[in-house]
């Protein structure tokens, strides 16, 4: 038997005990100085008598996930605009409209600063026969010609510009300026959410009301809207994606499709964010045109939010489902009544639930946790009402919010949710990584409909073929690094392949590698498959670049994201989430 929560590898691969030194460079300004008070951290000799850290000063070391702040920011000032980037042969040079523009308006003088390129081939140009980046791209050799001119490919090009769109759901500058101005026509909703209180005040008082209309939109519309079929989806032993914040984006979803998952669903969506037309915001709903499934998830904590979102997404994108947050844990969120926040509020989550079905033609899910407090479980008593409110589909995430990761997905709770919503098909969420866990929890579980797969994703993407294989699949270093090298194509693809989206592609990279580091080589496993919550001891992969992969260093990961995207520049700054990742 091993020791719990260790993984049990083969005595050959496993490396001595080591002392560890904290990076600095890989931890925040506030917490350097703490870290050298505290001598054991760094592995340094003592000069002098300083005063070690408390328990609690430790405990604020543990994790520095808050307003950890962008890895680089690009200097405007040595961008080439954007009117100049996609200027052909024979084509005269634009003038740029945009009054106070800081980027350069001369090609030669920017072409002379910008930095080496990274690789002698541009993805994006290979593909689609034109870059979206030009003449900023930072793999342009093959595609800027010797006159400072971008070369395309038209025959390739043409039959790109001719397909459907590979990226679907961007936002219309009209759409965007519609809701910054706060003239997008959300009357639907808004009537819809006072309809609905006034049937609720009704069934209250017992007594009938003078039937009501609201200009443009009437009760009649209203009911008809309440009264029409939704899209119907075949959940049924589906493998579902889930939503992952931050590292669940359009690049990383690609991956997993790619391996065999059935349903995606973008990152967690605040909908206060969305109404305002934030860039940033919209590229969460963006979607790959390899996503036949996809969803899109909302957070927020009051029901004109989400059903204005929801009608506005509707009309605007091109969706399966929305699923709305009830399970996101983060104290900001939580705090404003929104994610886990709206399981103790129950007049406005049945409220939130019900217009935001009532406003979609599409399935409305849901995603929770199974409460606020490990010894309060309430997702099997709110079962039931989600059917009875209009939910297609729950998944239940197997922990509280106060447990978070701390403990094993509890899936005997799991199946108890699912009997309990019955019909409403349920699917279960926590700990699968292998064929193994799926088979065991769909028997401890045997009313759920499918698995949500989260973390064992993020660490071994290639799972969900394992799943449909029955297999495990002893993956190679070289055929894991063909991965990463993918996602950074994908990446360029998305982000663009400018200095800027390099450097976005790779703060995304070293987010997903924070998860990568965790997989354990079959071929290196005592006992396997590996299960989610074993750690290893410091181990030495088959070949040096499985070690590299292995390592649970930053700074290594670092090292990995310069082989594909060149050196990081001058002034570029990577906290991990985790402290104990800011060790060597």
């Amino acid at each position: 038997m091993s020791e719990a929560g260790v993984c049990k590898i083969k005595t050959q691969y496993i490396l001595p005990e080591q002392t560890r030194t904290a990076n600095l460079n890989l931890v925040s300004e506030e917490d350097k100085e703490k870290l050298k008070n505290d001598e054991t951290s760094l592995n340094i000799e003592p000069e002098a008598k300083k005063p070690r850290l408390s328990k609690s000063e430790k405990k604020k070391l543990k994790g520095q996930n808050k307003s950890r702040g962008p890895t680089f920011v690009c200097d405007r000032n040595k961008e080439l605009c954007d009117y100049f980037i996609h200027v052909a042969d024979e084509e005269e040079i634009p003038a740029c409209e945009r009054n106070n523009c800081q980027n350069i308006h001369s090609i030669p003088e920017y072409l002379s600063i910008k930095p080496p390129d990274i690789q002698e081939t541009c993805y994006c140009f290979e593909t689609f026969g034109k870059c979206p980046r030009g003449l900023a791209c930072r793999f342009g050799k093959i595609h800027i010609s010797e006159n400072g001119r971008n070369i395309i490919n038209k025959e390739k090009y043409e039959i790109y510009s001719k397909s459907e769109p590979y990226t679907k759901n961007q936002l219309s500058k009209d759409v965007q300026w519609s809701l910054r101005k706060k003239t997008y026509n959300f009357d639907l909703s808004e009537k819809l959410i006072n309809y609905n209180d006034s049937l609720k005040e009704q069934n209250q008082n017992k007594q009938s009301k003078p039937k009501k209309t609201y200009g443009s939109v009437t009760d009649e519309d209203i009911i008809t809207l309440k009264n029409k079929e939704k899209k119907k989806i075949n959940w049924k032993d589906k493998l579902y994606l889930s939503p992952l914040t931050t590292v669940g984006n359009l690049p990383f979803r690609r991956i997993c499709k790619e391996f065999g998952a059935d349903i995606t669903c973008g990152e967690m969506a605040m909908c206060s964010s969305l109404l305002q037309g934030a860039p940033q915001e919209w590229a969460l709903v963006k979607r790959h045109q390899s996503e036949d499934i996809f969803g899109v998830q909302l957070c927020a904590n009051n029901p004109h939010l989400l059903t204005k979102c929801g009608q506005l997404l509707q009309q605007e994108c091109e969706i399966d489902f929305v699923d709305l947050n009830l399970g996101c844990p983060i104290d900001l969120v939580f705090k404003q009544g929104g994610g886990s926040g709206l399981l103790n509020r129950n007049k406005i989550l049945e409220s939130c639930v019900k217009n935001l079905s009532d406003v979609l033609t599409i399935p409305m899910t849901v995603k929770t946790r199974t409460g606020v407090y490990k010894d309060n479980s309430v997702a099997h008593i709110l079962a039931p009402k989600f059917r009875d409110w209009g939910v297609s589909l729950i998944t239940i995430h197997g922990r509280s919010r106060e447990q978070r990761y701390t403990r094993s997905a509890n899936w005997a709770y799991i199946q108890q949710v699912a009997h309990s919503a019955s019909p409403l098909p349920v699917f279960g969420n926590g700990d699968v990584l292998s064929f193994e866990d799926y088979k065991q929890f769909r028997e401890e579980a045997r009313d759920v409909q499918g698995i949500m797969i989260g973390r064992g994703a993020l660490i071994k993407p290639w799972i969900f073929n394992e799943i449909k294989e029955q297999k495990i699949w002893d993956i190679s270093s070289k055929e894991r690094f063909d991965i990463i090298k993918k996602y950074v194509n994908y990446g360029l693809d998305h982000w663009g392949s400018d200095s800027r989206g390099v450097e976005n592609t790779r703060r995304f990279l070293l987010e997903w590698l924070s998860f990568l580091y965790r997989y354990i080589p079959v071929g290196l496993l005592e006992c396997p498959p590996q299960k989610i919550n074993e750690r290893p001891p410091f181990y030495v992969g088959r070949d040096d670049l499985e070690t590299l992969m292995a390592s649970p260093s930053a700074s290594d990961w670092i090292k990995i994201s310069e082989m594909l995207l060149g050196t990081v520049p001058k002034g570029f700054h990577f906290l991990p989430k985790h402290k104990a990742n800011s060790y060597s």
